[in-house]
């Protein structure tokens, strides 16, 4: 994920003629932290991606999905969510026991049915 932020970090600075420091100093950073990103080091926090999306006037999401925060687009421009038991496993990995992500999913599920009218058995 570090190396696609990093091209599309360089491809922003380049783009929009943008110094390090100009980003570094709009973004509220260290210019030392501009630097980790750009040497695939650091990935911004979410907070600096949405004001990095703010002050290059691109969707948030954009820059989230680029950072790994949230799921890549696909080609019809959707996002591929992955279901929870998978993103529990990677995010958290040995910190969710079984019975708290089946309640997760019960709580998802339970969520769906009811967004699209499906009263639960």
């Amino acid at each position: 994920m570090e190396k696609k932020f990093i091209g599309f970090l360089k491809n922003i600075l380049r783009t929009r003629g943008y110094s390090m420091n100009r980003l570094a100093h709009e973004l509220g950073v260290n210019h030392s932290t501009v630097s980790r990103w750009l040497a695939g080091k650091n990935v911004p926090d979410a907070r600096s991606c949405q004001l990095l999306a703010t002050f290059c006037s691109i969707p948030a999401e954009e820059v989230l999905s680029v950072a790994g925060y949230l799921p890549e687009r696909s080609a019809s421009g959707r996002c591929e969510w992955p279901e929870f038991r998978e993103y529990a496993h990677h995010k958290y990995p040995g910190e969710l026991d079984e019975d708290v992500i089946v309640m997760i999913e019960d709580l998802i599920a339970s969520h769906r049915r009811k967004k699209h009218g499906k009263k639960s058995a």
